[in-house]
């Protein structure tokens, strides 16, 4: 089968079109045609060579795969052959063909494109892990999501909009996507260039109080800032460290305001949880998107050919939304 294949580790050179050896279906997992995949950040850090996939997965690059069952493994039921499905993999989802769990399925509207379809699992079930599940957000909470432009940035605005829409929002962005990201309407958008402290502006914002809920993929540099403007019994969740991963700490701030300092990551929790997570999410927002409440903003449609491209836009931080790649 065509697929992405890496010459070693490092920039986007490294990436070449070849051919694999199509994946074979395990017990209670399916074989999926792929039609489209998206871009994520994990992707071009595995590229890099610093994020291996969990044990046991495609050394391919992808982690969602939006297409059609080809066949079903051992023990798999409730799926057919010629469903279209969209799912999260451990790897692999840059190629013809994919191997999932059956579990980690989740049917494709009939309102939605396969490449729409391709934007869900990593970002969406991502925020939505995040914020509600791991983080707690209620309707009527206020929360700051990091990385106006994002895909799991935008991702969030979009759930708390269709799930808790009396929830406040503060998101933190570039210069350049300020406007885009207002005009989703969120309540308050912070120029993180401007303001790498962004501290008094949430305190203004929240009245001294504070937010609930911090969505945070900064790490490092955010950590003071981010203490600072939860507030009581408040939720840091931390899913990426993209600014180092080492910071101090006030630990008695932390401990009179009873806050939380919570990390989280998707790809590598076990098969049974991951099932889970999906389940929730197929329950709680699946609807939203089949309805169009929540419609996938895509940056770009790529094919495959031109990975090297779609790479060098999330690289150059030139996207809002998602970056689609279309396999077939």
């Amino acid at each position: 089968m065509k697929a992405v294949l890496m010459d070693g580790f490092g920039g986007v050179e490294v990436m070449k079109i070849g051919e694999a050896d199509k994946p074979v279906a395990a017990e209670g997992q399916v074989l999926l045609k792929v039609h489209a995949t998206s871009v994520n950040r994990p992707d071009l850090v595995q590229r890099m060579g610093n994020y291996p996939p969990p044990p046991g997965d495609s050394t391919i690059l992808g982690l969602e795969v939006a297409g059609v069952i080809e066949e079903l493994g051992a023990g798999v039921t409730g799926w057919k052959v010629g469903d279209r499905v969209m799912t999260l993999v451990g790897g692999g989802s840059y190629a013809e063909f994919a191997v999932a769990y059956a579990s980690h399925l989740m049917p494709i509207p009939e309102s939605m494109s396969f490449e729409e379809a391709a934007c869900v699992c990593e970002s969406y079930i991502t925020a939505f892990l995040n914020l509600f599940m791991v983080g707690g957000l209620k309707d009527n909470n206020t929360a700051i999501i990091h990385g106006g432009g994002g895909g799991v940035n935008m991702a969030g605005v979009q759930l708390c909009k269709a799930l808790v829409p009396n929830t406040k929002l503060i998101v933190t962005a570039s210069p350049d996507k300020l406007d885009r990201v207002k005009g989703m309407g969120v309540d308050l958008v912070v120029n993180f260039k401007e303001n790498p402290d962004f501290t008094e502006i949430v305190k203004e914002f929240t009245n001294k109080k504070g937010v609930d809920v911090i969505l945070d993929h900064v790490g490092a540099k955010y950590l003071a800032p981010n203490m600072n403007s939860l507030g009581y019994a408040g939720r840091l969740v931390i899913i990426g460290v993209i600014s180092g991963i080492k910071a101090e700490l006030n630990l008695a701030l932390m401990m009179v305001k009873r806050q939380q300092i919570i990390g989280s990551v998707l790809r590598s929790r076990p098969v049974k949880d991951k099932g889970e997570i999906v389940a929730e999410f197929i329950r709680t927002a699946l609807p939203k998107f089949a309805d169009r409440t929540i419609v996938p903003i895509i940056e770009k449609v790529f094919t495959l050919d031109q990975v090297v491209e779609a790479h060098r836009m999330m690289e150059e931080d030139r996207h809002f939304g998602k970056i689609v790649i279309k396999i077939a």
